[in-house]
């Protein structure tokens, strides 16, 4: 009996991507998928090839769901509190093969049965949690245990206080990165969509307003086949981080392990622009919020580089560089300047540039013991920035053109923190990902500390209180019929 117990603890359980939905984009019930048999014959038969033709087998999709932080109905999760550090593999890959074949823009053709648009009044608790609300968060969360690897679309609801997960999508290996985005391809309407960058280098996009789906909307990249006489497409290795254009709305851009940074064309699926020249693997990527023609990108072989993508193809690559002196963690633009932004680096360091200096960085803080594998600069909070580590610890910073000042420490107790994200609506509230057997993912909320509440809440209610002015004042000007 105890054997068969200890059998059943994961020997790896972390969350290595996750990411915030804003509220009002999902659809209140999801639509659910039917196959047909015919449908359901051919996923099978497909993915039983292309597992013969990688010479591996089909990963365990045993349903073993991650215990939320405080779930609205209890779960299943190990009860296991051994912590799962390894410097040597900081992700646990060497148990993962590479194991599916994509082929191009690839467009699902299940059946989607529309669910009735009535909500009654009178449901029951589990009804109701089916239901998204417009004050409910998403939060994408990547989940790898074993030999699975999922993502976890998490309902939060700040008022209710309530976090549990809705559904769920099985990847073919471990997701390194997800980012969200509106546009779907195919359709002149907005879309709820996600793409996920894997270790395998196919990139996968999903519909989240569609639930048990064992299908992607599409695929970007092919590994190629020579039984199907499928050329190669796209990456050649895992893809380490995404980035959505907001402005150009069908250009997606992925780096990776391969060295290259390439702009998807989501109208038609492939490769728009390839961007080659780096000495070692792109880990992040962010656009500019305000000018869609510049790319930020940070690579291990120390460079940071903002690309001018107007004047970048195949053959030249138009960009300004800036030697940060360590491995490239994480990037992001400062929202309050938009000729600055920050990025960390794998011997924990922060660098804050200016890209009308060239010459030069700003300043450079030791903001921790390890690598900074959270970056998060607020959208809503002028200053502040919060940073999570290898270290397992998150801290918030006061930060302007001269210098960071440590506002606040907090260790989580997740393990080794992976990722970090930060929800649009309310910038004090944050979401966590680690290694940590027992928990492994963990929304908190900043203002329940004093010093943080001191230093920025009323920069938020100002700036909120000035973009309100804003709008009325742009309202009087709107005529009226």
């Amino acid at each position: 009996m105890d054997s068969d117990q200890e059998d059943e603890v994961p020997n790896v359980n972390f969350v290595p991507s996750l990411i915030f939905v804003k509220r009002g984009v999902a659809k209140a019930n999801p639509d659910k998928v039917t196959l047909t048999n015919e449908e359901l014959a051919r996923i099978i038969s497909e993915t039983k090839a292309d597992l013969e033709e990688d010479g591996v087998d089909d990963m365990d999709t045993s349903d073993d769901d991650q215990e939320p932080l405080e779930p609205k109905h209890p779960s299943e999760a190990p009860t296991d509190t051994t912590d799962a550090n390894n410097e040597d593999d900081e992700y646990n890959f060497a148990t993962y093969e590479d194991d599916s074949v994509a082929t191009g823009l690839h467009l699902s053709t299940v059946a989607i049965v529309d669910p009735t648009e009535n909500i009654e009044d009178d449901v029951d608790s589990d009804e109701e949690d089916e239901i998204i609300k417009p004050s409910d968060n998403l939060i994408l969360v990547g989940h790898v245990q074993n030999d699975t690897a999922s993502m976890e679309v998490y309902i939060y609801n700040e008022q209710e206080g309530s976090l549990y997960v809705h559904h769920d999508f099985w990847l073919p290996s471990p997701p390194l990165c997800i980012e969200w985005l509106s546009f779907d391809p195919g359709s002149d309407s907005p879309g709820n969509m996600c793409a996920i960058g894997c270790m395998d280098p196919i990139i996968t996009l999903w519909d989240l307003d569609i639930q048990d789906s064992l299908e992607p909307v599409c695929k970007l990249g092919s590994k190629g086949s020579r039984k199907k006489n499928i050329a190669k497409l796209g990456h050649s290795d895992a893809v380490l981080d995404l980035s959505w254009n907001r402005h150009l709305e069908h250009i997606l851009a992925s780096g990776s392990v391969d060295q290259t940074v390439i702009l998807w064309d989501l109208e038609n699926g492939t490769p728009h622009t390839t961007i080659g020249g780096f000495e070692e693997k792109v880990q992040t990527l962010a656009f500019h919020p305000k000018r869609p023609e510049m790319l930020l990108a940070g690579s291990c072989d120390g460079l940071v580089k903002v690309f001018d993508c107007r004047v970048t193809n195949e053959t030249n690559s138009v960009f300004t560089k800036w030697d940060v002196g360590g491995e490239v963690e994480r990037v992001c633009w400062d929202p309050f300047n938009e000729d600055c932004f920050l990025a960390s680096t794998n011997d924990g360091k922060l660098h804050y540039v200016d890209t009308r200096q060239t010459d030069k960085v700003l300043w450079t803080k030791q903001a921790h013991e390890k690598e900074v594998t959270g970056l998060m600069l607020s959208t809503g909070v002028k200053g502040m920035l919060s940073t999570a580590s290898a270290d397992g610890t998150l801290k918030v910073w006061d930060i302007d053109a001269n210098d960071a000042r440590l506002v606040y420490k907090k260790n989580p107790k997740i393990g080794v923190i992976q990722c970090l994200d930060e929800c649009q609506e309310n910038p004090f509230t944050l979401a966590m990902g680690g290694d940590l057997k027992s928990k492994n993912f963990c929304v908190v909320n900043l203002l329940d500390n004093d010093v943080v509440s001191n230093v920025f809440k009323h920069r938020f209610e100002t700036d909120h209180s000035k973009k309100s002015q804003s709008r009325d004042e742009v309202m009087q000007d709107v005529p009226i019929e």
